[in-house]
């Protein structure tokens, strides 16, 4: 039968090849038979036992043993290589089946088909020479070594100790490297490579690599094998270890006469969750959990995450809530008593109660999912009650108090949780505080909220974002919980110190409440009806033991503290109260004690703030020409601010303007502004102008490692120049705020009442504010615009005659202020 067949790749012979023999083909799928091999083969294929019986047929008329090609045919294709092999014996295989036993014998190159008796196929080839020098060279011999040993390895590894001895006993190089075909773990391609290669010592070479490769994997799975048995193993220890526990604890408990009930309902969380009143979405997110947790095993991490995660949610009061106090008037009541002033913030939340008890009347609770929650900010300076205030509100409102402090917080999880997937893992600070205060609708006091930081790890300003917005946070999501918290019903309380720290997104969601200080008068309120009842009882002392009289906690306000709250005044009221006691331990002072204003300098020393007013005229500060009294706002509130200019001598300066006091850019500009206009309005304004072309302007703010800015310095500084240049004394009772322009207007500028407070406060008695800020001092209280003279102007021409003392005169005589 003629034969074509699809050889892999081309024939390598060249035309000169001699094909001297015609052999029967014999196809091997996926098989591969070297020379040495010796294979058992299954008659019952067709194309097998054709070859064999085709073989037969020919021995007959020739001498010898069947021959046949073992040839490889891998999807179809032949390789161009096959193996001369002989029939050994044809007989029965171990399952019965009839088969043949074939020994390899030669490579022989295939050429062109041709015919032959069978049916089987035909083909011509010739055989392929191998030739080995003798002796062998060095490399060959360590080749020879080589593979010996990594044999025997293998082996030895899979116990075939009787091979072993088999493969050291092969001699030849061809022989050994062929040996390599009864390699299990050799592919069909690979073996057909080792087919191909006609050169005994390259042949060698690849069966050594590819040895090598494979005990280099084995290694490999067997150092996997071996940690993970030993995981495998440790697993199982724990568990048996475990079990062995439990079993040692029911023990116990039945011996001390404690049932199972307790501990099976702390690990019955299915139950729990069924039984809690939970929102229907938070009771389906618990019961996939506790699902989960079912299907864990006790030894997984994940379960003891999920049951963390499951008392956080039970834990949780989902639908507890207070009852709010709907009595106004007593609402009000309480918060007049436990402080005093602050009618800003005392008005909204009276107005908010309001609200909410007539929406309550009317069924108008929740409205669209949300319910009538409040965000307020009180933003002022340092020590005037923001903090305690918070506690007062939720104590009028008849709610539950809650503190969170966000001073320093850098890290946005603080506020919305940590993932689930990170070790010690809680929720934020806003479900914490929820879960502290055990209702859904308490007064929370987000505590020096312009103190949020941010970095890498975040910004938590911007996650309070979605905290205080009205229209978002009932469905407020925590990293955490992952379910959605209803915050619509909290009142949050946020508190800073300065309102230009507060991000403007975040500031724009708060109600702005301002508390800009106490006056004098609520002061002495608040310290005899607060701060000295409480240091009394921290001294160990009593009411009868020892009186303040008015006279002396006015003077300690005005003149030993100067500040807008009360923290210096109540240090200073416990330090008057210590030294009282310890002389009275010493035996040098008899109780019951009046402490007057006179004894003040023998208990807690000199006072620190004594007003300009009340010093010597010689000694104040605007006893010379060229100095001005401003008001500025600070953080810790308004506060006074004294303005300082002179002329350089012609001789040993030059012209020009010189700032000093750490000022910024708005300021600087403000300095060159006054200067300005007082050099294009000297002659209307009768100054000596001329003395500015050639002797250089200094100006200087005081305390110069305070940092300063803002234009509201602006007609301070250009009537200290007035006064400089003309020789006038400015008046000590006067204090100024206003921005000037360059044609001399007076520009509306902010923080009035701060500053007539600050004003009031160091004993000035006439204050000039521009005109466009008349209707802030409907924000001032009455007794302190009963003590002020206050001048709202358009134009600095007004300030500089409301200012300047007459030619010639001395600084007037003012009474100090009471």
């Amino acid at each position: 039968m003629l034969l074509k067949l699809t050889v892999k790749g081309e024939i390598m012979a060249d035309e000169s090849t001699a094909f001297t023999l015609v052999l029967p083909v014999l196809p091997l799928d996926g098989e591969v038979v070297l020379p040495g091999m010796v294979v058992p083969l299954d008659l019952s294929d067709a194309e097998v036992r054709a070859a064999v019986e085709a073989a037969q047929a020919a021995a007959r008329s020739e001498s010898g043993k069947p021959k046949v090609l073992l040839v490889p045919r891998i999807d179809g294709t032949y390789a161009r290589t096959g193996v001369l092999g002989t029939v050994e014996q044809v007989g029965r295989l171990a399952d019965g089946d009839p088969g043949a036993l074939i020994r390899g014998r030669d490579r022989v190159r295939i050429g062109a088909g041709t015919t032959g008796p069978g049916a089987a196929l035909w083909v011509e080839g010739a055989q392929v020479e191998e030739t080995l020098p003798d002796p062998l060279p060095g490399q060959v011999t360590e080749l020879v070594k080589e593979y010996k040993a990594l044999a025997s390895t293998w082996l030895k590894k899979r116990g075939a100790w009787q091979v072993v001895d088999r493969v050291q006993a092969i001699d030849g190089v061809s022989a050994l490297a062929d040996n390599s075909g009864y390699s299990p773990f050799l592919t069909a391609e690979q073996k057909i490579q080792l087919l191909e290669t006609t050169d005994p010592v390259a042949r060698l070479k690849l069966a050594t690599q590819q040895l090598r490769d494979h005990l280099a994997e084995q290694d490999v799975a067997e150092t996997i094998a071996k940690d993970v048995q030993e995981g495998v193993d440790k697993q199982q220890r724990e568990f048996l270890l475990r079990r062995q526990l439990e079993a040692v604890r029911k023990e116990l408990r039945q011996l001390n006469g404690d049932g199972d009930d307790a501990a099976e309902e702390s690990d019955d969380y299915r139950a729990r969750v069924e039984s809690a009143d939970l929102p229907e979405k938070v009771r389906e997110a618990a019961l996939k959990e506790v699902d989960k947790l079912e299907r864990a095993s006790d030894q997984s991490p994940e379960g003891s995450w999920i049951r963390t995660w499951l008392d956080t949610v039970l834990e949780l009061p989902w639908n507890e809530r207070t009852e709010d106090a709907y009595d106004i008037q007593g609402a009000k009541e309480i918060l007049d008593a436990e402080h005093a002033g602050l009618d800003d913030v005392k008005e909204r939340i009276t107005e908010y109660l309001a609200v909410r008890k007539r929406r309550g009347e009317r069924g108008l609770g929740v409205i669209g999912g949300r319910r009538g929650g409040a965000v307020l900010a009180l933003v002022g300076p340092p020590g005037v009650g923001k903090t305690s205030l918070g506690e007062s509100v939720a104590h009028a409102m008849g709610r539950k108090f809650v503190r969170v402090a966000l001073g320093g917080v850098r890290d946005e999880a603080e506020i919305r949780g940590h993932r689930r997937t990170y070790v010690g893992a809680l929720p934020g600070r806003v479900v914490r505080a929820i879960k502290e205060a055990g209702s859904m609708n308490p007064v929370v006091l987000l505590d020096e909220i312009d103190k949020v930081g941010s970095d890498f790890r975040g910004d938590p300003a911007a996650a309070l974002l979605e905290v205080l917005d009205p229209a978002q946070n009932h469905t407020f999501r925590d990293h955490y919980l992952e379910v959605e918290l209803d915050l619509s019903d909290v009142v949050f309380l946020a508190t800073a110190n300065v309102l230009e720290a507060i991000p403007e997104a975040l500031a724009d969601r708060m109600e702005i409440v301002r508390l800009d200080g106490y006056t004098e008068d609520e002061k002495v309120v608040i310290a005899r009806d607060h701060l000295l009842p409480r240091q009394l009882e921290r001294a160990g002392l009593t009411g009868e033991e020892v009186v303040l009289d008015e006279g002396a906690l006015r003077k300690l306000a005005g003149e030993y503290t100067r500040e807008a709250g009360v923290r210096t005044l109540e240090r200073t009221v416990a330090r008057l109260l210590r030294k009282v006691a310890a002389q009275h331990e010493l035996g040098e002072r008899e109780l019951p004690f009046t402490v007057r204003e006179e004894d003040l300098r023998g208990l807690v020393g000199r006072p620190h703030h004594v007003p300009e007013s009340a010093q010597d005229p010689a000694e104040r500060r605007t006893a010379v020409p060229g100095v001005a009294t401003g008001l500025a706002v600070t953080g810790a509130g308004g506060d006074v601010l004294f303005v300082e200019a002179s002329l350089a001598d012609p001789e040993t300066g030059g012209a020009g303007l010189t700032l000093t006091g750490q000022l910024g850019d708005v300021m600087k500009e403000s300095a060159q502004i006054a200067l300005s206009f007082l050099r294009g309005h000297g002659a209307e304004l009768e100054l000596p102008v001329a003395d500015l072309k050639d002797r250089g302007v200094h100006i200087h703010f005081p305390a110069g490692a305070v940092p300063k800015d803002g234009p509201s310095a602006g007609i301070t500084m250009t009537t200290a120049l007035a006064s400089l240049l003309s020789g006038r004394l400015v008046r000590t009772d006067v204090a100024m705020t206003g921005e000037v322009s360059l044609t001399g207007r007076v520009l509306p500028i902010g923080g009035v009442k701060q500053k007539l407070l600050a004003a009031h406060r160091a004993g000035v008695t006439t204050v000039i504010i521009p005109k466009r800020n008349e209707a802030d001092l409907d924000d001032v209280p009455a007794e302190v615009l009963e003590k002020l003279d206050v001048h709202a102007v358009t134009d600095v021409r007004q300030v500089l005659e409301l200012a300047l003392a007459p030619a010639g005169a001395t600084a007037p005589e003012v009474p100090v202020a009471a």
